[in-house]
């Protein structure tokens, strides 16, 4: 396993420093009508946007300090990703330092991709993970990209998170012996990618297809156990971003309905709103209770395994709710594409399938808790 930052239980302090220079940051960069812009133009993202990103260390806040990163933890890292959800913020920060570099994390050894992590840490390159191959294909035994010993490989990706704008691709192959880690390069002969329509044009997906690719294979033996740990962690901090998504949402909520009068008094006045805006606040911090916890025992594998898929499952099931109901609570005009509203809507059922659905989440849980 490649140096990974061990896990530390940071001050409030410095945990609130995070989060309100993050937002402070989010708020004047990727503000609703940015993220429009960026949702409209061909890539979703741009280069100057991502080296900016990496000269504030966010890249790399994950990456051990001997690698160049800033060596901190899934605690101040679920903060900054929580920060995200609330601004929808797009392009492929999830897809490269989080899923990509807690792949390297836990399934490199003796730093063998040390110039891997230093790239993706300094945003020279950004990094993507090729898992899934069919719908509701979440189980790595359904993996059937396959692997030679010579680390040549064949198959077809689907789902992709922001293969176009990919340097890097970390492929999931079953070797014959279990599933393990290859990076390919988009430029790597026989290697085709394809970028697709997305239901969340904030966060595309593309197909990878792969036609006996000379790859770079990570780690030895079965490399199974580490993946599905990895993908644990991109869960739990995926959950954590879907808090802040959830967040915004009912926030969004309850300001229209101060705001938005009808027959002479706020429609917040009404009790079918109330009603309405108090659930969503239970719904958030059934989900962010969740999600705080699985970024906090990273460390604890028995109780990791329990948490994660418990925050991801609550999580996304809260965010899909509230967002939907964000948009009942505006109405007619909540209805309109050109409404905020929308972002979240189809960010939240994105997010729901991107590492498996609340229902197979829920099956990951049952297994920890060998029911």
């Amino acid at each position: 396993m490649a140096e990974a930052p061990t896990v530390s239980y940071a001050p409030t302090e410095e945990l609130d420093l995070i989060r309100s220079t993050a937002r402070q940051y989010l708020d004047d960069q990727f503000d609703s009508e940015t993220v429009r812009e960026f949702m409209m133009s061909d890539d979703g993202f741009d280069r100057s946007a991502w080296k900016e990103l990496a000269g504030m260390g966010w890249l790399g806040l994950l990456v051990g300090e001997a690698h160049g990163g800033a060596g901190l933890s899934p605690t101040e890292m679920g903060v900054l990703m929580e920060e995200m959800g609330r601004s929808v913020m797009p392009g492929p920060f999830f897809a490269s330092a989080v899923l990509a570099t807690c792949l390297i994390n836990e399934v490199a050894e003796d730093g063998e991709a040390a110039d891997l992590l230093e790239s993706l840490a300094s945003g020279e390159i950004i990094g993507t993970v090729a898992a899934y191959e069919t719908p509701r294909g979440w189980n790595l035994d359904d993996v059937a990209t396959a692997a030679t010993g010579d680390a040549r490989v064949s198959g077809k990706k689907r789902y992709v998170l922001d293969a176009h704008m990919a340097d890097l691709i970390l492929v999931l192959a079953d070797t014959g012996g279990g599933v393990g880690l290859y990076a390919v390069s988009p430029g790597d002969r026989g290697v085709t990618v394809e970028q697709v329509p997305a239901l969340d044009p904030t966060r595309r997906i593309g197909k990878v297809r792969l036609d006996n690719v000379s790859a770079r294979r990570i780690g030895s033996g079965d490399s199974t156990d580490a993946i599905e740990r990895a993908i644990a962690l991109g869960s739990a901090l995926l959950a954590n971003e879907q808090v802040g998504g959830c967040a915004a949402a009912m926030e969004m909520s309850v300001d229209y309905a101060k705001t938005r009068y009808q027959f002479g008094r706020p429609i917040g006045s009404y009790q079918s709103i109330k009603h309405r805006c108090a659930n969503m606040l239970l719904k958030l911090e059934h989900a962010k209770s969740a999600a705080y916890h699985a970024v906090r025992v990273t460390d604890d594998e028995i109780e990791f395994s329990i948490a994660a898929p418990l925050a991801a499952s609550v999580a996304s099931e809260a965010y899909t709710w509230v967002a939907g109901e964000n948009i009942q609570v505006h109405g007619g005009i909540g209805f309109t594409w050109e409404h905020d509203a929308h972002l979240y809507l189809k960010r939240a059922k994105a997010s729901s399938l991107t590492l498996g659905s609340p229902q197979f989440q829920r099956h990951l849980l049952g297994e920890a808790l060998e029911i």
